[in-house]
Parts: structure tokens; sequence; C-alpha cells
């Protein structure tokens, strides 16, 4: 059964951050990677350690997506975040963030 995927206020504002082409890069493997077992650890997804913004993290290329799953009521998969990878930082939304 799919997991129904909401992307947060936040992550919608994040994602005006992106080009156009990186905007439908993420959303793209939003839809793909996150649809379908989405708590299943791969080589591109991975819980993360505790922290204040999700629970997990989706790699695509440079850019990041920081996201929870809820499995009751509903199979839900909420986007908390996106950002973009440089070295050992994160800039989400042109902010630096340790996570």
């Amino acid at each position: 059964m799919p997991y129904t995927i909401e992307v947060s206020p936040e992550a919608r504002d994040h994602l005006r951050w992106l080009t156009a082409r990186e905007r439908s890069t993420v959303l793209d493997a939003i839809e793909e990677q996150l649809t379908y077992q989405p708590t299943v650890v791969t080589r591109n997804r991975k819980r993360m350690q505790p922290n204040p913004v999700a629970q997990r993290e989706l790699r695509v290329g440079s850019l990041r997506v920081y996201y929870d799953v809820d499995e009751a009521p509903e199979s839900t998969v909420w986007v908390r975040a996106v950002g973009r990878k440089l070295g050992n930082r994160v800039l989400v939304a042109g902010k630096e963030y340790s996570l």
C-alpha cells in the first residue's frame, strides 16, 4: 500500500531556494523513493541521529530531503526540510544547520 506524501509549509519554502531543475529532481526522487517502503535503509535513505528537524534523510545528489514517517492512523511521509549539502555543512533556505 503506498504512503501518502505530505510536504510541510516550511519545506515548500525550502524548495523555492532551489533551481527549477533541482526542484523537479527532488520532487521526482521523493515520489520514487518514499511512496513505497520509506523506512527501508538504502544507499540513499538512512535513519538519522536524534535532531530537531527529522528522523530520516534522503540523498539526491548534493541535495537532502529530511522526513518523518507515521504508520498510524494512515501511512504518511512528512517532508520536513529540503537542503543542500556543501562539504560538512547543510544549507536549508540559505541558513546553515548542523544535522
